[in-house]
């Protein structure tokens, strides 16, 4: 018995439709393409994809043309900053400041010369570019620097010693921050011991008032034996004292009593160099003399 025909319905025909329609081949041209939207009253759009690799490829050529201005500037850049670093190694700085100051030094003497050659006073016209207070300032500077250039020279043990203790001085940081923090402290103890009151006054300043008269250090006070002194002060003493160590030493070198192979005949260096100079001329004459005297004393 034949198969019985199936019988063609409404949905059938329609999903015959869609897939003649798929295997239609497309009228489109090449290089484009239909997006379709969800909404089926609008317009299909078309992309033009050439047009768009068209504007990529034109954006990266500029993108690259920047890279490499960016290279070639910065090749430059580090040429001319080699160029600046060897140079500057390549230059004495003692140099350069010989030749400012030499230069300095030359102007000076020509302004001088001109000023001279004028019939004007040098040193009025010059203190016409500073303030009285400089001046006065400038001359007193002047006038240290000049004793100071005096009294380089070894004179008595009195005068090394103002010397070394107003270096001393020079060299000496007071710790004020710490010398604050003590005091206030040593104040907090006072008052709340009663020792000291603390008073306001109409201003709103506050006033320590000592009231027993044991606060402040006297002749009798003892007070300071119970002061600690910080680390880094210890350090500095240390250090002061190394150094003035040091000093005496290289002093006790220079004039020769660090040498343990003769005599010491002479007082300083210059008086060193004149007794070998002697030597040089008399000690032929001398030997035997000398020689004499010490098997005398060795007898």
């Amino acid at each position: 018995m034949p198969p019985a025909k199936r019988r063609k319905t409404a949905a059938t025909s329609e999903a015959l439709d869609r897939d003649a329609e798929g295997q239609a081949p497309s009228s489109e041209p090449q290089g484009t393409r239909t997006v379709d939207k969800p909404h089926e009253d609008k317009e299909p759009v078309i992309v033009d994809t050439g047009a768009a690799s068209a504007d990529q490829n034109k954006e990266r050529q500029e993108r690259f043309k920047a890279l490499q201005a960016r290279a070639q500037k910065s090749a430059r850049t580090n040429l001319k900053e080699a160029a600046a670093e060897s140079q500057r190694l390549a230059t004495d700085p003692n140099l350069l400041s010989s030749l400012s100051r030499k230069q300095a030094f030359a102007s000076h003497n020509l302004l001088k010369a001109d000023t001279v050659a004028a019939g004007e006073d040098f040193e009025r016209k010059r203190a016409w570019d500073w303030t009285i207070d400089e001046s006065e300032k400038w001359d007193k500077r002047m006038e240290k620097k000049e004793k100071h250039r005096e009294d380089v020279a070894f004179q008595d043990y009195t005068q090394d010693a103002r010397k070394i203790y107003k270096r001393q001085l020079r060299e000496l940081q007071p710790d004020l921050e710490g010398y604050e923090k003590q005091k206030a402290a040593a104040v907090q103890k006072a008052a709340l011991s009663g020792g000291l009151e603390i008073v306001e006054m109409d201003d709103g300043e506050l006033v320590a008032v000592d009231k027993n008269g044991t606060f402040y250090s006297t002749a009798d006070s003892t007070d300071f034996i119970e002061n600690k002194p910080e680390k880094s002060a210890v350090d500095r003493l240390v250090k002061d004292l190394q150094k003035a160590e040091e000093t005496r030493l290289k002093k006790r070198r220079d004039r020769g009593k660090g040498d343990d192979d003769g005599d010491v005949t002479f007082i300083n260096d210059k008086n060193k160099q004149f007794n070998q100079k002697l030597a040089r001329f008399y000690n032929k004459y001398t030997a035997e003399i000398r020689d004499s005297f010490e098997r005398g004393t060795m007898i």
